[in-house]
């Protein structure tokens, strides 16, 4: 459900709205996370009074990322990793908007550890974490904030608020 989050974040940048600036660009190598994980999400998107759904496949091994969301039961989004170079399937009718790497950095942003978030953020750029709260700033203003339900960060829910694209990904977790 993390590629669900991924793609909940970039469908959110779809609607029609004025024109912001360009996505940070995080791309951290997938063993930064620090250990392997596979799991499965159901993504919210909200935005502009419209929400969107999606059903998510997410495997973190320290070669590779790999994502599949599903949408109505079809798959729309296919995401590889490994570190250097996105691939990504996409099906026809998914909106142009919706970018693997947009989903990508709003997965890594949430999952990866604070710490190597932190040394990878270009200047102007900080990330702060107190407890389960993370927030992302540019120039000391707040551009997205994520709370967690608990630890590890892949548990439970996940709610991420993006100030900057004004859309907020709920995440949810399935039961190991």
């Amino acid at each position: 459900m993390i590629p669900a989050l991924l793609l909940a974040a970039a469908l959110a940048g779809c609607a029609s709205s004025p024109p912001v600036p360009a996505r940070l660009g995080l791309k951290l190598h997938p063993a930064a996370l620090g250990q392997s994980i596979s799991v499965q999400q159901h993504l919210k998107v909200e935005r502009a009074g419209r929400i969107d759904d999606m059903d998510v496949a997410l495997q973190v091994e320290p070669d590779a990322i790999d994502m599949v969301g599903l949408a109505f039961g079809q798959r729309v989004l296919t995401v590889h990793y490994d570190g250097k170079e996105v691939k990504e399937w996409r099906h026809v009718m998914l909106p142009r908007q919706v970018r693997a790497d947009d989903v990508l950095e709003d997965m890594q942003l949430t999952l990866w550890p604070v710490e190597a978030v932190a040394r990878a953020l270009p200047p102007g750029w900080r990330i702060a974490e107190d407890g389960l709260r993370r927030t992302l700033y540019l120039n000391d203003e707040p551009i997205m904030r994520i709370a967690y339900s608990g630890s590890p960060r892949w548990s439970g829910t996940v709610v991420l608020d993006n100030l900057r694209y004004k859309y907020r990904l709920t995440i949810q977790f399935a039961a190991e």
